[in-house]
C-alpha cells in the first residue's frame, strides 16, 4: 500500500484537484532576499507553504516579502545571520512558535569565495566553510529536533555542482560545496528511519546577485555571460526560477521517497565536465 502522500497525489493527478504542492506545509528558507532564495520563497508560498526567511540584507527582504503578496502567498522575515547560531535557532523557532510546525528546511546561504590553495589565507578558508558550510550544519542542527518530534521533514540544502567537478581557481569553495553534499548524504542516511529526508541541489551558472556579471552583463560588456554561457552545453546560463522548481519537487510530498539526492541543475555542465 502506497503512503497517504502518494495516494494523494496520484489522486490529485486524475482528478486535477489540489494543485498547490505544499498546502499547508511550513518552510524556513535561508537567504532569501535575492537569488535562488527569493524565488523559491515565492514558489513555495505560491505552493500553499508559509514562508519563514531569514537574511542580513533587510532592505531586498522586503521586495521578497512584496512579491510573495502579489502572488497571495504568506511569508515572515526576520534578519539572520547564519553565521550565528542564535540567529539560527531563532529563525527556526519563529517558525514553530507562528505555525505550530516546521516541515521544510531550505538551507540556501552561499557566497563564492576565489582563489586556488597557495593564494588562499587561513582568514578566507575559515570564512568561505562557515558561511557555505558552517551555515548548513547550524540550519540542520536547528530544525531537526522539531522534525524528529513531528516524524517526518524535508531538508534541501543548496550545494553547487562545484561540490562535484572542479574549476580553476576556487579552492575553498569548492571544498565547502562538495562537504555540504557529503553532510546531506551522510544526514539523509542518519535521519532515513525518522521519516526525515535530507537532499542537496547543485546549480551551476545562475543569474543570480552572487554573479553580478551574468546578472548585469553591461558590467563587462556581456563577455563574462557570453564566456559561460558558450561552456554549458544547453549554451545558457540558469534562471533562480528553474532553481526554485527543483527544491520545490524535493521539499513536496512528490519526492516522498527521494533522499540523499544530490540535483544538479546545471544545463550538462557535469555531464560534460567543466
Amino acid at each position: 500500500m502506497y503512503p497517504p502522500s502518494v495516494r494523494a497525489t496520484a489522486r490529485q493527478c486524475a482528478t486535477g484537484e489540489g494543485e498547490v504542492r505544499l498546502d499547508g506545509k511550513v518552510a524556513v528558507i535561508t537567504g532569501a532576499a535575492t537569488g535562488i532564495g527569493r524565488a523559491t520563497a515565492v514558489l513555495f508560498a505560491q505552493e500553499g507553504a508559509r514562508v519563514v526567511f531569514g537574511d542580513v540584507n533587510d532592505v531586498e527582504a522586503d521586495e521578497t516579502l512584496r512579491l510573495v503578496g502579489a502572488v497571495g502567498g504568506e511569508a515572515r522575515f526576520l534578519h539572520c545571520d547564519v553565521r550565528q547560531t542564535a540567529d539560527v535557532e531563532r529563525l527556526v523557532q519563529a517558525a514553530v512558535d507562528a505555525y505550530g510546525q516546521l516541515d521544510v528546511m531550505m538551507n540556501n546561504v552561499g557566497v563564492n569565495f576565489y582563489g586556488k590553495v597557495h593564494e588562499t589565507t587561513d582568514e578566507e578558508w575559515t570564512a568561505c566553510l562557515n558561511l557555505n558550510l558552517g551555515s548548513v550544519f547550524r540550519g540542520m542542527r536547528a530544525a531537526i529536533p522539531h522534525m524528529l518530534k513531528a516524524g517526518k521533514g524535508s531538508i534541501v540544502n543548496t550545494a553547487s555542482n562545484q561540490g562535484l567537478v572542479a574549476f580553476n581557481g576556487f579552492a575553498a569553495y569548492a571544498a565547502a560545496k562538495g562537504a555540504i553534499v557529503q553532510l546531506t548524504r551522510q544526514a539523509s542516511l542518519d535521519y532515513a528511519p525518522n521519516n526525515v529526508r535530507v537532499n542537496c541541489i547543485c546549480p551551476g551558472a545562475v543569474r543570480t546577485p552572487m554573479n553580478p556579471e551574468l546578472l548585469n552583463p553591461s558590467l563587462d560588456g556581456g563577455a563574462r555571460l557570453e564566456r559561460s554561457s558558450s561552456r554549458i552545453p544547453m549554451l545558457r546560463i540558469g534562471e533562480p526560477e528553474e532553481v526554485a522548481q527543483a527544491a520545490l519537487y524535493l521539499a513536496s510530498d512528490d519526492a516522498a521517497w527521494v533522499t540523499g539526492l544530490a540535483l544538479v541543475i546545471d544545463g550538462g555542465v557535469t555531464v560534460k565536465g567543466p
